[in-house]
């Protein structure tokens, strides 16, 4: 890895946090940079970006409980379930190829922008008020959200905030608070899962991981005072121009 693609990856880390933590998405930014700039193979740039993830939701963890958004046991419940799936999508992903994994992660990015530009929930000033709905069934639910996660992680924020949100009935900024405890959760078999079978490039993950942390304190911020409707056009336009250049358009 050059210099200048180092400092990118960094700076695409700042973005990719950032865009995570307020909405949802910021992976399928860094998955394919970690491709193109760090030079690693798919499975090793799924892997490696985990760490940067990882990372980047306990720092925005802390800053919600900084702001007041203390509430994090329901996270942890569905996060346990997700942590039991998770598993089983990691090694999913360690045994499919390179030109699969590509295809695959092309058409996910494509298909996430649907999500992506639905109208979103107006944030609730009741957060501590909010109640989850149907809570048995959501914990079903987040198994299967955890396989997916392990498999793939990209676009994962945009299926927890839908199941928490149309589901469960939560605004778009509890949902988000809870969203990142979930995913820090099954991160981290899944990322045993990696570890123990080679698969982490520590340089680029940790290069991305310290941009994402510092994304990810100012997306919590963001989401927090403001919310996230305006960063849907432009997390658009990223997906869009990121999957054309996976297909090899330019």
């Amino acid at each position: 890895m050059t210099p200048v693609s180092a400092i990118l990856l960094f700076l695409a880390g700042i973005a990719a946090g950032f865009v995570n933590v307020s909405a949802g998405g910021g992976s399928f930014l860094t998955i394919p940079l970690l491709i193109i700039l760090g030079g690693l193979p798919a499975t090793a740039a799924n892997a490696s970006n985990r760490v940067a993830i990882l990372l980047q939701n306990i720092i925005a963890v802390k800053n919600f409980r900084r702001h007041g958004f203390r509430d994090i046991r329901q996270g942890v419940k569905l996060g346990l379930s997700a942590m039991a799936g998770a598993v089983i999508g990691s090694m999913i992903a360690l045994d499919i190829s390179e030109d699969l994994f590509r295809t695959i992660l092309t058409v996910i990015m494509v298909l996430a922008l649907v999500i992506v530009l639905r109208p979103g929930r107006k944030n609730s000033t009741e957060y501590s008020a909010e109640q989850l709905r149907h809570p048995v069934l959501q914990i079903f639910l987040f198994f299967f959200i955890g396989i997916y996660g392990g498999f793939i992680q990209a676009g994962t924020g945009y299926l927890i905030i839908l199941a928490l949100s149309i589901l469960g009935g939560l605004s778009l900024l509890k949902a988000n608070s809870l969203k990142i405890v979930i995913i820090a959760a099954y991160l981290v078999p899944s990322l045993v899962v990696f570890l123990l079978n080679g698969e982490i490039r520590w340089l680029p993950a940790v290069i991305l991981a310290g941009g994402t942390s510092i994304g990810g304190w100012f997306g919590s911020t963001f989401a927090i005072r403001k919310g996230d409707k305006w960063i849907r056009i432009i997390l658009a336009a990223g997906i869009l121009a990121m999957a054309a250049k996976m297909v090899g358009l330019f």
